[in-house]
């Protein structure tokens, strides 16, 4: 199997038990009171910050990729609300966005010149 048909249905996996487990989360209390009962844990704290920050290096590289100053904001208020939603709708978007012979590394970068591949 490809590497990018591998690469989406990881991405699809995530997105789907992301949103199913965020739905089912929800149904027993909001966010914001789950929130403030992880928060008032040490180890909730930090895993709050290992979280965040995980989102803010995810974000460097839409940050690398994003042209356009509203296409970099609206990904960091996405990923910074959604998490791992609006991640693995980022790499299914990018995986989309590929010309369909491109190798999966050019996943990675800024432009692809359909040229070269």
């Amino acid at each position: 199997m490809k590497s990018k048909k591998i690469l989406a249905i990881i991405f699809i996996l995530v997105l789907f038990c992301m949103i199913a487990v965020t739905s089912w989360a929800s149904l027993y209390e909001s966010v914001f009171v789950g929130a403030r009962k992880i928060a008032a844990e040490p180890w909730g704290i930090a895993t709050f910050a290992d979280t965040y920050f995980a989102f803010l290096t995810f974000y460097a590289w839409v940050f690398y990729k994003e042209e356009s100053l509203v296409a970099k904001s609206t990904w960091l208020i996405l990923i910074l609300s959604l998490g791992n939603i609006s991640m693995a709708a980022y790499v299914l978007w990018q995986i989309y966005q590929l010309p369909k012979d491109a190798p999966a590394h050019y996943l990675l970068l800024r432009t692809v010149d359909v040229k070269k591949i």
